[in-house]
């Protein structure tokens, strides 16, 4: 099991990878990117049936799947107490019994991701353990707060020790074709997080269709995004297969033209260990081995992780426990 299972601990991207750049506007580039709807459905389509793994090999996967986990908290009831037991989750994200029986150590989440007031005692709590520390910024959910305190928002948790800045874009730039306009927020954006990387949500389920998606996708890179994200998790369509295969083929094609990779983030709707496995699969696929690891790939999850921890108790007991035995915190 161990082999299966090395270098999983989280790192950030301008740590072991050449970060993003961006680059002018290329608006030809952008403008030529479609998407054919059938033929992206009937690909997603056969991923659930077609990609399964078993025994030993599952199981490492889903401790792959763990070292990706953005695990988060959004509500408007959050405590400080609440985020150190998330936190302390992130740091020992599995049960020591169940670990202890695969054989592995040293399993972390890739982040922890919260709003901006818990993220100082979020870097409290994992002080020394190298899990980052994502804060959602710039108005999220909706990005409709004045533009200035957007961008005052991004320094305020970057100066609170946020490593990581998870941004949303305005859609209205999306749905109305001023893609000057939407990379040069991402641009702003962008520098004002500095050192802290930056994940561009773009809100899929908001933009209308998949073309959108696959320029969208573009102009963040263009303009400097680290990591691309599907969604907010607060939109009533969130990550899905068909946005997921449009958003890492730009990915893709931003890295051949380029040759600087950016993140993938599917965030919303994604609770079972199973469809972890369907991304991860797709992932690999699309995209190589290089992005199945916790700086090029995350997940956007609250209630993923206790699913996993489940389905491990199984494989290393033969028995379902319940869901009460694996607390998210």
């Amino acid at each position: 099991m161990q082999s299966k299972v090395d270098h999983m601990t989280a790192q950030l991207p301008q740590m072991v990878e050449p970060r993003n750049p961006g680059q002018d506007l290329d608006l030809d580039w952008v403008l030529s990117a479609q998407a054919n709807r059938s033929a992206i459905e009937r690909r997603a389509g056969t991923l659930p049936g077609r990609r399964s793994v078993k025994k030993d090999y599952q199981a490492a996967w889903l401790l792959k799947a763990i070292t990706c986990i953005d695990l988060t908290t959004l509500a408007g009831d959050d405590t400080e107490g609440r985020v150190r037991r998330l936190c302390a989750k992130a740091r020992q994200p599995v049960r020591h019994d169940i670990m202890e029986k695969l054989g592995v150590e040293g399993i972390t989440t890739g982040a922890v991701c919260v709003y901006h007031d818990m993220v100082a005692p979020a870097v409290e709590a994992l002080q020394g353990t190298g899990i980052p520390v994502a804060a959602v910024s710039t108005g999220f959910p909706a990005g409709l707060s004045p533009f200035h305190l957007r961008v005052a928002e991004i320094g305020e948790s970057v100066k609170a020790g946020a490593d990581e800045i998870d941004i949303v874009i305005s859609r209205r730039h999306v749905l109305t074709g001023n893609w000057q306009a939407l990379y040069d927020e991402m641009k702003e954006f962008r520098a004002a997080c500095g050192d802290a990387h930056v994940k561009a949500i773009l809100a899929t389920g908001e933009l209308g269709s998949l073309r959108n998606v696959a320029r969208t996708s573009l102009v963040c890179m263009m303009a400097g995004a680290d990591f691309i994200k599907t969604s907010t998790g607060k939109e009533s369509v969130n990550a899905t297969l068909p946005v997921s295969l449009v958003m890492i083929r730009a990915i893709r094609d931003y890295h051949e033209r380029t040759g600087y990779r950016v993140g993938y983030k599917p965030a919303g709707g994604i609770s079972k260990a199973k469809d972890a496995l369907v991304y991860l699969s797709l992932i690999k696929e699309e995209l190589g081995d290089r992005w199945l690891q916790p700086d090029m790939f995350r997940f956007g999850a609250s209630s993923l992780l206790g699913d996993i921890e489940r389905q491990l108790e199984h494989h290393v007991t033969g028995a379902y426990s319940a869901g009460w035995r694996h607390a998210a915190g």
